[in-house]
């Protein structure tokens, strides 16, 4: 009973053998004859049958394209720069005298006209005394000389009767003389008189012109008297050294019983409401900066974000960087902001035709230029090369291209300029 399944199982292993493995033995015992001379003549006879020739399909590599239209963005101008205060003045003293006020540390912030030094005043007080008393004297000679003016004249109106009654006198004694009535004597006096005459005309009249000197004297020493007490009184004005604006202390005041002579500083004060941002604009991008413009910074220190507007625009460029001084004021009421702070700025400038493409569509050609891959309506593909303008969130802005193209957006790094290709295209949603 058991040899039975050893047999069966040598003629199933037989059977497998001749069906599988040597198939060619098998179809000769069942007599079906050699099938590799009729395989030949068979595909002799396919050669020698008239067919279609049968196209070569070459494989291409398939990259993902996408639609790109040019679109109008707004663009920036990116500078570097820096804070400044809007004024820094150096406040000195513009007179020599001991200090007699307490000092003011620094970062005090002080109002405009706050009293930040106090000078002794000294004899100041007794100079202006005396010119006022001076001026008191040269209005008084003023009074007396205008006095004196009309008593002149009234005298020279006498000589002037005194001498044309000599004349008179002179004129009767030579008539009288020629017709023998008057004596040689009589005519010499009457022209003594005459003479006499004159000369009490020419002294009165200097004497009016002494009274006139006489105020124009007074009236100098007024105004010399005069600007001898403005001059005293601005002296006095000098003792107090104050802020010339709203604003805080880079350095302490003069120290109390220090003497300050003229030209001394007496302390360093600072605006910095409103503050500045100063930068310096190269020439390719001033032209695309106008006084007015809006401003955005992040300053280095904080990370914090200000804005403001161009306030200057400087038309000459510095000789040797080349370049042109833009300033933007920023409002800075709590003083959060320091004078020197370093900050990154974007000024607003005229928008641009721009491309939004995904980062990743960018690459770079044998020369190391940045740009990306397109292709024309024969899905060849060629290199454009790009400036980037932006880079946001959704993708980056790049110009520098035409208003439509065909990008490829995956697939890029594997295809080389005028390799054609197989693309699949996508829509912008995607």
């Amino acid at each position: 009973m058991r040899i039975l399944p050893v047999l069966l199982a040598i003629l199933v292993g037989i059977v497998l053998y001749f069906a599988i493995i040597d198939r060619d033995t098998a179809r000769a015992f069942l007599g079906m004859g050699d099938t590799t001379t009729a395989d030949a003549s068979e595909l002799a006879e396919d050669k020698q049958s008239p067919s279609v020739e049968t196209p070569v399909v070459k494989d291409l590599i398939k990259v993902v394209v996408q639609h790109s239209a040019a679109q109008r963005i707004d663009s920036a101008v990116v500078l570097r720069g820096q804070t400044e205060a809007a004024r820094q003045v150096e406040v000195r003293s513009q007179t020599t005298s001991t200090v007699i006020s307490a000092p003011l540390p620094s970062g005090t912030f002080v109002e405009e006209g706050a009293l930040m030094c106090q000078l002794d005043a000294g004899t100041r007080g007794a100079s202006l005394a005396e010119a006022k008393a001076r001026l008191a004297e040269a209005i008084s000679r003023l009074a007396e000389a205008k006095s004196r003016v009309p008593e002149s004249k009234a005298r020279v109106i006498e000589a002037s009767a005194v001498l044309d009654e000599a004349l008179t006198n002179q004129n009767a004694a030579a008539k009288l003389s020629e017709e023998g009535f008057a004596t040689d004597t009589r005519v010499k006096a009457s022209d003594a008189a005459v003479a006499s005459a004159t000369a009490g005309v020419e002294a009165a009249k200097s004497g009016l012109t002494a009274a006139t000197s006489g105020i124009q004297s007074a009236e100098a020493g007024i105004e010399s008297a005069t600007a001898v007490i403005a001059a005293a009184e601005k002296e006095i004005t000098r003792l107090d050294i104050t802020a010339p604006f709203a604003g805080l202390l880079e350095t302490s005041t003069a120290q109390l019983g220090s003497l300050l002579q003229q030209g001394s500083l007496c302390a360093t004060i600072i605006q910095l409401d409103p503050i500045k941002l100063v930068a310096f604009a190269p020439e390719t991008e001033v032209d695309r900066i106008e006084l007015g413009a809006r401003a955005g910074a992040r300053l280095a220190a904080g990370g914090s974000d200000v804005t403001g507007v161009v306030t200057f625009l400087s038309r000459a460029a510095d000789p040797t960087t080349r370049t042109f001084r833009v300033e933007i004021e920023v409002a800075n009421a709590d003083l959060a902001i320091r004078d020197g702070q370093t900050a990154e700025i974007l000024i607003g400038a005229e928008g641009e035709r721009a491309h939004l493409l995904p980062q990743s569509a960018l690459a770079l050609n044998n020369e190391g230029a940045l740009g990306i891959r397109v292709i024309d309506s024969d899905a060849i593909v060629s290199f454009q090369p790009v400036k980037l303008l932006r880079d946001t969130v959704d993708g980056v802005w790049l110009t520098g291209l035409p208003e439509k193209l065909d990008v490829i957006v995956v697939g890029q790094e594997y295809v080389t300029a005028g390799v054609q290709v197989a693309p699949t295209f996508r829509e912008l949603s995607q």
